[in-house]
């Protein structure tokens, strides 16, 4: 894009560092998880995850209610260091550094890791305010760079022609999958690698659902999509890779197309035939 999103899109500044088991073919791993515990208190609510995020790739992780797959989304971009008693082990690599290390700035990693929580949670501000709010607090000061970073976000969410005429009309007028397409636009006007999505579409309705899915199969061209999703058809339309967990662990990860149609795993056959969830 233009100087406005290339000025702000500096790498976080960290010692690269091997993953161990790193295979050559596996450099299109943008992000990965290497034996990542999270606690809550003593709690263990995800165990010793082992996950990679291929570039350009939609990722779906799935299983039953308190799984830890929420728990795992939020743990890659540090959301998880919000929550007071949370703890975590082992490694998250973004581009070879590990991002769990003391000297990681997490402000400066949720740049690059951008996430969209499962209701829209737009700011009670206009919706160009809401976009802009971001870029501004990173010290994008210009009037015509912020109207191009709204503009380029705004349509890369599907939403541009929708609001094009009510920039400066407040964001809670929206409806709800308009809103969730704004939360989605505010965070790419970060320029992140990497987009997080904790169940989008599961308080929207069927149309609204439509276009978020649609949404995220041209996102993929640009970014890497992680998505936590409890719909299985959902997984099975959008997504490339597929990830079951199951009590904090995870039980098995492939191609979406062989994990819903020869599933390794007995547990993973189970779930997907509806026995349990």
């Amino acid at each position: 894009m233009a100087v406005s999103m290339l000025a702000r899109n500096e790498k976080i500044v960290l010692p690269a560092v091997e993953i161990p088991g790193q295979m050559p073919e596996a450099q299109n791993i943008i992000i990965e998880t290497k034996n990542l515990s999270v606690f809550y208190g003593e709690k263990a609510a995800i165990q010793n995850v082992s996950l990679a995020f291929p570039e350009h790739q939609v990722t779906a992780l799935i299983g039953p209610s308190g799984c830890g797959k929420s728990t795992f989304l939020r743990s890659l971009n540090r959301m998880n260091d919000e929550i007071a008693g949370c703890r975590m082990s082992g490694g998250i690599f973004y581009k070879g550094a590990d991002i769990t290390l003391s000297c990681a700035d997490v402000f400066e990693i949720r740049k690059h890791i951008g996430m969209v929580f499962q209701r829209p949670n737009p700011f009670a501000k206009s919706v160009f305010e809401n976009v802009a709010f971001g870029p501004k607090h990173h010290g994008v000061k210009k009037k015509a760079w912020l109207e191009e970073i709204v503009e380029e976000s705004l349509k890369k969410a599907a939403l541009w022609d929708e609001v094009k005429d009510r920039l400066h009309t407040s964001a809670l007028a929206l409806s709800g999958g308009q809103q969730q397409r704004l939360c989605i636009a505010r965070a790419l006007a970060m320029n992140p690698d990497v987009l997080l999505l904790d169940e989008p579409a599961s308080a929207l309705d069927p149309v609204s659902t439509g276009k978020i899915e649609e949404l995220m199969l041209e996102l993929k061209k640009d970014y890497t999509v992680a998505i936590v999703t409890h719909n299985l058809q959902q997984a099975a339309r959008i997504s490339d890779k597929t990830a079951f967990f199951y009590m904090g662990a995870l039980i098995e990860a492939g191609d979406t197309t062989k994990m819903f149609t020869k599933p390794e795993k007995q547990q993973t056959r189970d779930y997907l035939s509806g026995f349990f969830g």
